[in-house]
């Protein structure tokens, strides 16, 4: 099957994606010795200047001398040691899982599965919740982006992969788990029970609001809030914008905030809306001697006339750095809110044979006008926090000052 790149977005409801068989290694290390009980022998070259003994003969002591030799399982000790191999590249990223969360994996994708409903990822080597989900339990039970996950249940997760702490937290509707959270300006974690359910997250919602900031003014704005970028986002916001194009809308207000990212091919169509065909929409550094791709836009920029802003927040990930790094270097739209995620890596999943696969950081986004995205994010240019008191209130103070910056321009 042919690899896709994603903005690898770890739903909770996504499982881990994969684990490869080691056992090629075999037949290269030690050639005196036999055979290792249980593992195939196969062929095939080895890095220069690396020692494979060692690995082997930790394993032949394990063999002779662990305590219960019953527990020696072949298949998860290779798995086990492919793991620790992909964990030491200290790459939040790229992972290494079996067969069965493959499987997880690719049914989560289609937008549809069981669990809390939110994106998590490694900040400062903290497991960060990147954003709580559209309509789901995580945003339901006052989850917010930013918090850091302390605990799962009674398991500390300072030294968890993303993978690992999404298998404690997924699972079936109706079951609940406990998370223990810390948020910024609080003096002590609080926990959260949350009760799993089945996830369906919409791609995007849009209505028409007054620019006078009046319920019975000229209503010339369309507000578009943008979920993610799945596979269905890209009809679905071709169906939107066909409608704000038949609409009063003279201005539009796109919001970002929370959208933790999807397909590179979703953003890249949905800036052809707003971009003159031909314009950079993000670039990809593969690193130092590589030759870097520009991916440009395609699409009929039917949105192009139309001035606009952007929200953004501490939630606004990947695909979301992407457009709105897109639309403000090729047409110095406004970014209005807080500093994104810093979400700029590029992954593939590579299928592996068993059933297993392999996600990999292969390269790094930058943004048309060269500014790397993964682990700085996005600055807005204009900084707008919400308190807590703003979302006691259910105020909005980013989406009335995108008005109001709107409402200024022709």
């Amino acid at each position: 099957m042919k690899s896709k790149k994603v903005f690898f977005q770890i739903f909770i409801l996504i499982g881990v994606v994969a684990i490869f068989s080691f056992g090629f290694y075999i037949g290269q290390l030690q050639k005196p010795e036999p055979p290792i009980s249980g593992v195939i022998n196969q062929t095939l070259e080895k890095p220069e200047g690396v020692d494979f003994s060692l690995f082997w003969k930790a394993w032949r002591i394990l063999e002779k001398k662990f305590v219960e030799p019953e527990r020696l399982d072949y298949q998860k000790m290779i798995y086990g040691a492919v793991s620790g191999m992909v964990k030491s590249l200290k790459d939040p990223y790229t992972v290494f899982l079996p067969p069965e969360d493959t499987k997880i994996f690719t049914e989560d994708v289609s937008g549809v599965f069981e669990g809390v409903g939110m994106e998590i990822g490694i900040r400062k080597g903290e497991l960060t919740v990147i954003a709580p989900l559209e309509g789901t339990p995580a945003q339901k039970a006052g989850l917010r982006a930013g918090d850091k996950i302390i605990k799962v249940d009674d398991t500390y997760t300072r030294d968890l992969t993303i993978e690992e702490a999404v298998k404690l937290i997924r699972g079936k509707k109706g079951t609940k788990v406990t998370l223990t959270i810390f948020r910024e300006g609080w003096h002590t974690a609080k926990d959260f029970e949350i009760t799993r359910g089945v996830i369906e997250i919409p791609c995007l919602k849009w209505k028409l609001l007054s620019s006078a900031g009046q319920p019975d003014g000229k209503k010339d704005i369309a507000y578009l809030k943008l979920y993610q970028f799945s596979e269905k986002a890209s009809f679905d916001f071709k169906k939107a914008a066909v409608e704000i194009l038949n609409s009063s809308a003279e201005k539009i207000i796109l919001d970002l905030r929370n959208n933790p990212g999807g397909y590179l091919e979703v953003a890249q169509d949905i800036a052809g809306w707003f971009l003159k065909r031909g314009e950079v929409v993000v670039i990809e550094d593969f690193g130092e001697g590589k030759e870097r791709k520009e991916y440009k836009a395609k699409g009929n920029a039917k949105l192009l006339p139309y001035p606009l802003v952007i929200l953004i927040n501490q939630g606004s990930a990947s695909g979301s750095e992407i457009l709105a790094g897109a639309l403000r270097d090729n047409r110095g739209v406004k970014l209005i809110g807080e500093k994104s995620f810093g979400k700029g890596s590029v992954q593939e999943l590579e299928r592996l044979r068993d059933g297993s696969s392999l996600k990999i950081t292969i390269a790094k986004w930058l943004t048309p006008k060269g500014e790397l995205i993964a682990d700085k994010g996005l600055e807005p240019d204009v900084k707008i926090e919400m308190t807590e008191e703003d979302y006691k209130e259910e105020r909005d103070p980013q989406l009335d000052k995108a008005i109001e910056v709107i409402r200024e321009m022709k």
